[in-house]
């Protein structure tokens, strides 16, 4: 959390330590994408102060740590150093605890990128690309000629999605997409933010980047848009992995009449103000106060608490729940056409989509593959390795040609 009165009246008398210098130093303004053109990014030495990293689109410099900060980035001094040696000892430091990125990841993991000193071709960057299907946000590394799209849940952004990124990246392009309505893609007023219309983005950003064929990677409703973009576009896409991905009810709906007479425009107006609805969201998600629980509700809460945001988050759970599991159009009869190979990871202690669904699965598509983990919904953040293991020798195990004609 941001440092208190004392931390940054020292920090403003006293020169900050060689390694946030070294950091700031190797800034590369070509990495990271700056959504508002200007940031102020708070580097935080536990028990020796706070700094600020001032970030434009000409360059970096540090300064005193004064007023609000868009994000926050906290460690010990040891820690410190280990991220201004290694990008990759950085992440892990994040992912084990003893670094903190709070408040906005795009912009507090953009920095720890943009200033890795990394100059070799697949590195990881955030980027943005004006698509057909408006401004979309992302993030990537590693190398071609095979590529990976990775779709994120429901209330998530790309950032969940990083250690996706980091496992497969040393084999693979991969990117994480912030899907239209999250994060900091754009967030039209009107879209149906149904599955169809998430497949659609994920194929106009491969359009943009030139890329003619990818495997889709997808977590929840991104496993949704996934599985869509393999029905709609069988033939840009390589292989499917499935996270516990979101699917259309098989039960009676009870809600649903009810349902389709409420607009998700609602959400235009914020009922409540942001301080319960923080706390209520926190209180609700296990963990939600530190790790990474603690930066997927930071993430959540930055879309949900700006009108635009919250109404694609309405639209598109409306959307699940309404999907319509039978008839002609529906799910389970469409899914039985799906032509790209697939594999389907299931957590046994998944409540959203309980592990029964892999049976109903395996009746449409009985030539799909399936891994059970001992976890819930989040298989790429709760059981990483067990996932991206399989995950890799999955897609490694297919033809390297499954992009072509990609650039940068």
């Amino acid at each position: 959390m941001p440092a208190g009165h004392e931390r940054s009246r020292a920090s403003s008398v006293s020169a900050p330590p060689r390694t946030l210098t070294a950091l700031i130093d190797r800034f590369d303004p070509e990495v990271m994408e700056l959504p508002g053109g200007r940031a102020r990014i708070r580097l935080e030495v536990r028990g020796q102060g706070s700094w600020d990293a001032i970030v434009d689109g000409g360059g970096a410099c540090l300064a005193p740590a004064s007023g609000s900060a868009h994000a926050v980035l906290s460690a010990d001094a040891a820690t410190w150093v280990t991220v201004g040696r290694d990008l990759r000892g950085g992440m892990e430091a994040f992912g084990a605890g003893r670094l903190s990125v709070r408040r906005n990841l795009h912009l507090g993991v953009g920095l720890l990128a943009a200033t890795s000193g990394a100059t070799e071709e697949g590195r990881l960057e955030f980027k943005r690309a004006r698509t057909r299907a408006g401004s979309l946000s992302y993030l990537q590394a590693g190398p071609g000629p095979a590529v990976a799209v990775a779709l994120h849940g429901l209330g998530a952004t790309k950032i969940s999605l990083l250690p996706t990124v980091a496992a497969l990246a040393p084999d693979m392009r991969v990117i994480a997409l912030d899907l239209p309505g999250f994060g900091d893609s754009a967030k039209p007023l009107g879209a149906p933010y149904d599955a169809r219309f998430f497949a659609r983005a994920t194929v106009a950003l491969l359009d943009e980047l030139g890329v003619e064929r990818a495997h889709v990677i997808g977590n929840s409703m991104g496993g949704r848009a996934a599985l869509e973009t393999g029905l709609s576009h069988p033939e840009r896409v390589g292989r499917l992995v499935l996270l516990a991905p979101s699917m259309a009810w098989r039960r009676e709906r009870a809600w649903a009449p009810l349902l389709r007479l409420v607009r998700p425009e609602l959400g235009l107006v914020q009922l409540a103000p942001r301080g319960p609805v923080e706390g209520l969201v926190r209180r609700l998600v296990p963990g939600g106060a530190d790790g990474w629980s603690a930066a997927g509700v930071d993430e959540f809460l930055r879309s949900y608490l700006t009108a635009r945001g919250r109404a694609a988050f309405y639209a598109a759970a409306r959307q699940i729940y309404l999907e319509e599991p039978h008839g002609e159009n529906g799910f389970w009869p469409r899914l039985r056409t799906l032509q790209p190979e697939s594999l389907f990871v299931w957590g046994r202690q998944d409540t959203l989509v309980p592990l029964a669904f892999a049976r109903h699965v395996t009746d449409a598509l009985p030539g799909a593959r399936h891994l059970e983990l001992d976890c819930g919904h989040v298989p790429q953040l709760e059981a990483p390795e067990q996932t991206h293991a399989a995950v890799r020798e999955f897609l490694l195990s297919a033809p390297v040609t499954a992009a072509s004609r990609s650039r940068r």
